[in-house]
């Protein structure tokens, strides 16, 4: 059994998951960034909803948009079933909706137009997180930093060089770490009070639902495109609420790691999305995926075990350094510092290194697969040679990256 939080009581949860991922492309172009592979078996959406699940939130509503029918079969088949009476995890959209529903235009825009669903709880508080991201947190201890500091809105914050700052939105903080004021990308950013770091913004919040309900029908009076960056936070600054920081730093899971603190990754490039994966493989990863006490869980589905095949010597199945999903085969070829989605297969005298292959991929015999990204249901033909020649990479329709990273797309 692993712990879990007491938030659920008081919380319902709202996950922003309508994200397009445009950095991501080729791996976005039928599929929006929460629903893209991460760690093999599971989703870039599976680690909030994991969070929100092992800290007793289990009332969550998944806001999907964008080529949302993969992500809402994935909520639908895996975590609509792991809760009971008065507890759901359902996905809604405004392309499932009706004619009725417009297209989300910002980020409070798409609480806003399902403000019923906050409207109609009984809950004391509203979680509203990003479905874009990869960590681990207690979203109960942030609950009760809300509630003991009395706050109409928390915002979750990660402490960063100044450097670093320039790419996010800053809040500047109080000794109190009471916010009070909030800059997209600043040039000089605010320090946190006796410190030479910032706090920038992970695009989490905690509100009190009447402020929530009371501030978002005024900005709706205000703003057609509400965000809660660009005008929420701003508004209730000017009008003297209870905004605070809390700093994702303090948050502690069960079986939590040291090198594990404070570990947030935005995976929104190739290049960061492809090192976060190889991470894991490493003999002491940031990401613990095997800690028991806070899983990440996923539709787990029913596949048998991972194999190798033949043990010759021009001819054997071999998986070095390399972390290996369920129904996978590896039949006299070679992987190295990989991850092999589910049901993937090697075929003999084929050697795949330094590569992320999605589920289902069958790499034929005789192919050669350097620091490669292979997307879901790809055939690699016997023979095919990837990642050593990029020019080649490039004329066969592949995206290549300046470091290199090979993407070879789905059909």
């Amino acid at each position: 059994m692993f712990a879990m939080g007491n938030a659920g009581r008081n919380t319902i949860g709202m996950v922003l998951a309508g994200g397009k991922g445009d950095r991501l492309s080729p791996l976005t172009l039928r599929k929006p960034k929460p629903s893209i592979a991460f760690g093999g078996k599971y989703k870039i959406i599976d680690f909030v909803l994991s969070n929100l699940f092992n800290s007793g939130i289990k009332r969550v509503y998944v806001l999907t948009q964008y080529q949302a029918y993969s992500l809402n079969k994935h909520i639908r088949e895996s975590w609509g079933k792991w809760t009971g009476l008065g507890e759901f995890f359902v996905a809604i959209s405004p392309e499932i909706r009706g004619e009725s529903e417009e297209w989300f235009k910002g980020t409070a825009d798409a609480i806003l137009q399902y403000l019923r669903f906050v409207e109609h709880t009984d809950a004391e508080y509203v979680a509203i997180f990003g479905g874009d991201h990869v960590y681990r947190m207690d979203i109960g201890q942030m609950v009760e930093y809300h509630r003991m500091n009395r706050a109409d809105m928390t915002l979750a914050a990660l402490e960063v060089t100044p450097k670093d700052a320039q790419r996010f939105g800053i809040f500047a903080v109080d000794e109190d770490f009471r916010v009070t004021a909030f800059a997209e990308k600043p040039k000089d950013p605010e320090r946190i009070p006796d410190r030479e770091t910032c706090f920038a913004s992970m695009g989490n919040y905690i509100f009190s639902t009447r402020k929530l309900i009371e501030v978002l029908l005024e900005g709706k009076k205000k703003y057609e495109d509400l965000d809660f960056g660009k005008h929420v936070i701003p508004m209730m600054l000017e009008q003297g609420d209870r905004v605070f920081a809390y700093n994702f730093s303090d948050n502690q899971i069960p079986g939590m790691k040291p090198e594990e603190r404070g570990y947030w990754r935005d995976v929104g490039t190739i290049d960061s999305y492809y090192e976060a994966n190889m991470d894991l493989i490493n003999a002491s990863p940031q990401l613990n995926l095997y800690n028991y006490k806070w899983p990440i869980l996923t539709n787990q589905g029913n596949l048998p075990p991972a194999k190798t095949i033949f043990d010759q010597e021009d001819r054997r199945g071999e998986n070095l350094n390399s972390y290996v999903c369920a129904g996978c085969i590896t039949s006299g070829g070679t992987v190295r510092r990989c991850i092999l989605g589910p049901r993937s297969r090697i075929n003999s005298w084929s050697l795949v290194e330094d590569s992320i292959l999605f589920e289902n991929v069958n790499v034929g015999r005789h192919a050669k697969i350097r620091k490669a990204i292979v997307d879901k249901n790809v055939v690699i033909p016997d023979n095919t040679i990837i990642g050593y020649d990029h020019d080649e990479d490039r004329r066969r329709g592949y995206t290549v990256t300046e470091s290199g990273i090979v993407v070879v797309p789905g059909a």
